[in-house]
């Protein structure tokens, strides 16, 4: 009897690009991404950081400083490498407020950067991709808010659920050249941007309430779905979202 061969999880040799990458899930990505055989480029905007983490995971890993809002660097950052045939989009961010306290600073600060910039991230990386012949894979970093509401996250689950829809229709697009898009949605993660809510007992009890398995999420927890859809091992998943969410949108 003939057994099937399990798909490689191994990335040797593969480009891969991740923004906001100087800390948190973007840097746990990275990690990922290099310790499966990959070949890593960190963009984010501290020079001092990216340098640091790019040197902390080793490994041939190359960093950049990149603005992702700054349109015109952007497209001067493709132009100057060879295609990626892996995009981890993680750069991001949050401004956790009641709805109607919300500014057009505050909208256009994380619609900005949550939505816009990471369209134009995916589709610089496409068009190099497109003509450099490759196919390849889109993660895009969203959240469990972009598969339900939550409250004073009227900004973020706007971005979120952006994200997600955003990330179905690439997947349409771009099917026939062989090109994935695909989302992981986390929940709560401890890192660097989150820790300072969590000061909060009661709201730190508020989120453990509804993530069933008990606990935050770390980032170590992203990282294995990130080698998953960055590999071999999911050739047939696109337009579709990984909930690393402990159970809270089971419910």
């Amino acid at each position: 009897m003939k057994l099937p061969i399990t798909p490689s999880f191994r990335l040797n040799g593969r480009r891969a690009l991740v923004t906001g990458a100087g800390r948190g899930i973007g840097l746990a990505a990275a990690a990922a991404l290099a310790d499966a055989g990959a070949l890593v480029t960190i963009v984010a905007r501290s020079t001092e950081e990216i340098d640091a983490a790019a040197a902390s995971i080793g490994k041939a890993t190359a960093s950049a400083t990149l603005d992702v809002t700054d349109l015109d660097g952007l497209a001067a950052f493709f132009a100057s490498r060879p295609a990626f045939d892996i995009l981890v989009n993680n750069a991001g961010t949050n401004r956790p407020m009641p709805m109607q306290d919300v500014t057009e600073v505050d909208f256009d600060a994380v619609i900005g950067l949550n939505v816009k910039s990471a369209f134009f991230v995916a589709q610089g990386c496409v068009r190099r991709m497109l003509a450099d012949g490759r196919s390849g894979s889109l993660i895009h970093i969203g959240s469990q808010m972009g598969h339900v509401g939550g409250q004073n996250r009227s900004l973020y689950c706007a971005s979120k659920w952006a994200l997600e829809g955003m990330s179905k229709a690439f997947a349409l697009d771009l099917a026939k050249v062989g090109i994935r898009s695909n989302t992981i949605a986390p929940t709560f993660i401890e890192t660097p941007m989150t820790s300072a809510y969590f000061e909060d007992p009661a709201f730190r009890t508020s989120v453990l309430d509804k993530i069933k398995l008990g606990r935050l999420g770390t980032v170590e927890d992203v990282m294995g779905a990130v080698v998953f859809l960055a590999s071999d091992a999911s050739a047939l998943v696109t337009g579709s979202s990984i909930v690393v969410d402990g159970g809270w949108t089971a419910d």
